[in-house]
């Protein structure tokens, strides 16, 4: 009972500990230039050595504080959210094992090595997506990690390519990947799109939304969509100047660019966070495939506090309402949860890139050198368009559920009473607002070089005043009026089911093989191949056997109709 009530505040102190450790290993490393490399041999084979490696530079201390950070506020959290499961204790382990695999990846710059965290996410994201236990968890649970063994089979096949090498410290050999070694760049891309949800394994995503909200502000912010961002930083110097690049950079764009057109139409609120998760990766991810890995891991780290926060706040507001999450079935939240409003939106317009908020010092900086980049038109438009999403579905998503209008009928709502709720929400509001500068002065302390007109200068600015007043009134006037979009009904359904991904990711990729499956069960289970196969041969054997085995009885009546039968043989025979 004492674990159960204070399991909380010792994963508190426990990583905060470790984050202060690790952000001080990664100040004094990007100060004085240095990294250590600590391998332990496992096995000898053929020149090659499988080796454990874990490698500390300023990059993975520096996340590793981040998920550190974020991890202890998400544990100190559950405290509150969790303290009803009668599975609590079992809550916490698994959530530790989580963060202790993205730790494990991201100190790992080997092949072999990296398998122990790359895979125990994979795992534990099935074991908290399917918490609890249900139908639709159980589905999601099954679209997550069937989608991310695709990548994973795509890290397997990289370890048996890299073989060549002499060594699978991808980290020291990227310069050596020529054009011959293609194949690897396309896995490991393959693997980290999986990951981080790039089209076409966009759907599982969303669904797992089905884990606990704790869970969800973990994973969407600091550890598992992020490590696919992560891995093709570390492998940046074997991808650049390839085709991959392009390649990257136009599914990156689509990504971006599908999530925040599905989040306009989208009134699930963890739904909602999870496609503007989706889209942000899409923007790490493109800025990546532009050759600037310091811009994507800026945004990676500066992404993860606001994104954990505005989890956190939709996790009040959901136990508020008395768990609905129909952002409809809400409304006017801000005289009720005044605090909670107050945190979210401020989470609401750091994703936004409201000036001098955290996502403003990587968002804007990132669009900016995307502008300057020489990059196709699509590439540009696709930026504007996601750019303007962004802004449209998080200002519809303070009109419904923050402010507008009271549509919460008989649902009620609890007044704000977690203390370590809102005592996490402040620690991370304090990051939120204070975080991308911090990192922008240590990342940063030579400036960009931008050079714009005055027009491309202000575009996102533009873009995001606009994005925001078409959200808002829209959606006001669409509350007050009768719908004139059912008129557009199919490009409205294309546009707000991730363009048919979940589907096109579930029912439809088995179809054939259960229509198939069903044929086969008709035609040969329930039809002539059944009566003349299995079923037939076992109806003649048995009835001939049985003949044969009164035959073989000793009664008088079989001897008498044998004796008659053979003298009738005998009779024809000599006639």
């Amino acid at each position: 009972m004492l674990w159960a009530v204070s399991s909380h505040l010792i994963c508190l102190v426990f990583l905060l500990g470790f984050c202060l450790v690790s952000m001080g290993g990664a100040l004094l490393s990007l100060n004085f230039e240095f990294s250590y490399v600590i391998e332990w041999e496992i096995v000898s084979l053929s020149s090659s050595s499988i080796v454990m490696t874990m490698i500390f530079d300023w990059v993975s201390c520096m996340f590793l504080s981040f998920v550190l950070f974020i991890s202890s506020m998400v544990m100190y959290y559950s405290g509150d959210y969790m303290s009803g499961d009668e599975n609590y204790n079992r809550f916490m382990y698994l959530v530790f094992a989580f963060v202790f695999s993205m730790g494990a990846l991201i100190v790992s710059p080997n092949l072999i090595s990296i398998l122990l965290g790359w895979d125990g996410l994979g795992l534990i994201s099935y074991i908290l997506v399917v918490y609890y236990q249900n139908e639709k968890s159980a589905n999601a649970g099954m679209l997550t990690v069937l989608s991310n063994r695709i990548g994973d089979v795509g890290i397997l096949l990289s370890i048996a390519l890299v073989f060549t090498l002499g060594g699978w410290n991808f980290i020291f050999y990227g310069n050596l990947m020529g054009d011959n070694f293609l194949l690897v760049k396309i896995m490991i891309c393959v693997a980290a799109m999986t990951k981080s949800a790039q089209i076409p394994f966009s759907a599982w995503l969303p669904a797992a939304m089905a884990a606990p909200t704790p869970v969800s502000a973990l994973v969407h912010s600091s550890t598992l969509v992020t490590a696919g961002v992560y891995l093709l930083i570390r492998f940046s110097e074997a991808l650049m100047g390839s085709s991959v690049q392009s390649f990257l950079l136009i599914i990156s764009c689509l990504t971006m660019f599908m999530a925040g057109l599905g989040a306009n139409f989208e009134f699930d609120l963890k739904k909602i966070i999870a496609l503007s998760t989706l889209s942000q990766l899409g923007v790490m991810m493109s800025i990546l495939a532009l050759g600037f890995l310091d811009l994507a891991f800026f945004h990676l780290l500066t992404h993860a506090l606001f994104k954990a926060l505005l989890f956190m706040c939709a996790g009040i507001v959901i136990h508020g309402v008395n768990s609905a999450q129909d952002i409809r079935s809400m409304g006017s939240l801000v005289v009720m949860m005044p605090f909670t409003v107050v945190s979210m939106n401020l989470a609401n317009l750091a994703l936004c890139g409201m000036p001098f908020l955290a996502g403003f010092y990587s968002k804007d900086l990132i669009l900016e050198v995307a502008f300057m980049s020489e990059i196709n038109l699509i590439s540009v438009l696709l930026y504007l368009l996601a750019t303007g999403l962004t802004v449209c579905y998080t200002f519809r998503l303070v009109y419904y559920s923050l402010s507008g209008v009271v549509s919460m009928g008989g649902l009620g709502v609890v007044s704000e009473s977690y203390k370590m709720m809102t005592s996490a929400v402040m620690m991370l509001g304090i990051a939120a607002v204070m975080g991308g500068s911090f990192l922008a002065w240590i990342m940063f302390p030579e400036p960009y070089m931008i050079c714009l007109k005055f027009m491309w200068k202000i575009f996102a600015l533009l873009l995001s005043l606009v994005g925001a007043g078409l959200g808002y009134i829209m959606n006001m006037v669409g509350v007050s009026y009768s719908l004139k979009s059912i008129g557009f009904y199919f490009p409205l359904v294309f546009s707000g089911s991730m363009w048919f991904m979940p589907l096109l990711s579930t029912f439809k990729l088995s179809l054939w093989g259960f229509v198939g499956a069903n044929n086969l069960f008709q035609v040969g289970d329930k039809g002539w191949m059944e009566y003349f196969g299995a079923q037939g041969s076992y109806a003649g054997l048995m009835g001939e056997g049985s003949i044969l085995q009164m035959t073989q009885n000793n009664i008088v009546m079989v001897y008498v109709k044998s004796f008659f039968f053979w003298l009738v043989v005998v009779f024809f025979i000599l006639m």
